[in-house]
């Protein structure tokens, strides 16, 4: 994470990212793929961008697209899992692919079980 990346609205982070790469809002605009009254109004909180221009957002400016909508750390994972992610992520290719298989074998089993805890809703009869 860039250490502009610190808590503030999205209008002011937009700004920040192109005062950082000395980029007027033309320049900015061009880079994203929008119009210059476009970006002004994401600019100005006037306007959201949608998905795509946040993509586009990302791309430009070579930050995570999490990074621009949420805050630090409110989608990262907690500390003990942050630890055991940076130890995986010194495996080899093999050990990788065998973890990601745990991974996602725990995950299927845990949503199968709260599916199957999950209380039936009772169909209404019909009013007779």
């Amino acid at each position: 994470m860039t250490p502009i990346m610190a808590v503030m609205p999205f209008p002011n982070l937009l700004c920040q990212l192109r005062k950082t790469r000395r980029l007027t809002q033309v320049e900015a605009a061009d880079l994203i793929g929008v119009s210059l009254p476009q970006y002004q109004r994401y600019e100005g909180g006037k306007s959201q961008p949608t998905l795509d221009v946040i993509r586009n957002i990302a791309l430009a400016f070579n930050v995570s697209a999490d990074a621009l909508i949420f805050e630090p750390n409110e989608r990262a994972p907690d500390d003990d899992l942050r630890l055991q992610f940076e130890a995986i992520s010194q495996f080899d290719d093999d050990e990788r692919e065998m973890t990601l298989i745990l991974l996602e074998s725990l995950i299927l089993r845990h949503e199968a079980k709260n599916l199957s805890i999950r209380p039936r809703r009772r169909r209404q009869e019909p009013a007779a």
